[in-house]
């Protein structure tokens, strides 16, 4: 774990000044898009990952904008390390005021065809468990200080049947946006609110991970990790009498729509 500041290019604002942002998968991708938005926008950024380098990467851009941040090699699946992480962050910071679930993966081998019970569980355990997980570790302190937001990084598949993800990111991803409302549900009368985020396809790591990988032309037509970081941030900065339950965000060419050689059942 690394505590590190700086003066950067960006400079930073005042507007989430005081606050403790912890974002789950920010070693690439949307959550460290989100990180470096919330930094800049003047939260403590904590930034948790399976991959050390990545995260450290992280912490170097944060610093390069003149935020503040701290890096926690973290697996989400593992239930007794996600509780000791909160605990840790509970017991220094007094409690996480935004929580952003944006740990997530896929397989090649995510068809019915080719998918096992393993290979299920496994994408269920970072995707869905993981977020719940998170969440448990931050409730309490929410509640006691009758404050607080949860942000769940969904997808298109969460929201839409679709073919290319596979039944278990479908699954998982349709999950986090019951888990959401159920979040307001419950915790809007302690002050909590949680928004779930479905991004269309996003030009990010995960695609490595598709059996038939799209073209690079196709990818720069994508939504970029940015953008999506700026969507986190759009929503952090709402006052707290602002819930904001749901965001659909997708690219303009939208290959849900179009299609995608892909894409094509096979």
């Amino acid at each position: 774990m690394a505590m590190v500041s700086g003066t950067g290019e960006r400079g930073v604002t005042q507007a989430l000044n005081g606050k403790i942002a912890w974002l789950t998968g920010a070693g690439s991708g949307i959550g460290r898009a989100g990180a470096l938005e919330l930094a800049v926008a003047g939260a403590t950024v904590i930034v948790s990952g399976r991959s050390p380098d990545g995260l450290d990467e992280t912490v170097g851009l944060i610093t390069k904008a003149g935020g503040k941040a701290e890096a926690l090699t973290l697996d989400v699946a593992d239930k007794s390390e996600v509780a000791r992480v909160g605990a840790d962050i509970a017991a220094r910071h007094g409690g996480v005021d935004i929580l952003v679930n944006s740990a997530g993966l896929n397989l090649s081998t995510r068809l019915w065809k080719d998918m096992t019970p393993d290979s299920f569980d496994h994408i269920a355990g970072i995707n869905l468990n993981g977020a719940v997980y998170c969440i448990y570790a931050v409730l309490p302190a929410m509640r006691a200080r009758k404050s607080g937001l949860v942000i769940n990084i969904s997808s298109w598949a969460g929201r839409f049947e679709e073919y290319l993800t596979g039944p278990a990111y479908n699954a998982s991803k349709t999950a986090l946006a019951a888990l959401t409302l159920s979040l307001n549900d419950e915790e809007c009368v302690n002050g909590i609110r949680a928004c779930c985020i479905f991004p269309g396809e996003v030009a990010t790591p995960i695609l490595r991970h598709r059996p038939v990988a799209p073209t690079q032309q196709e990818v720069d037509r994508m939504l970029q990790a940015e953008d999506l970081g700026k969507t986190i941030r759009f929503v952090a900065e709402m006052p707290p009498r602002v819930c904001i339950n749901e965001i659909m965000i997708t690219p303009t060419w939208n290959r849900f729509f179009i299609g995608g050689a892909d894409m094509a059942r096979k």
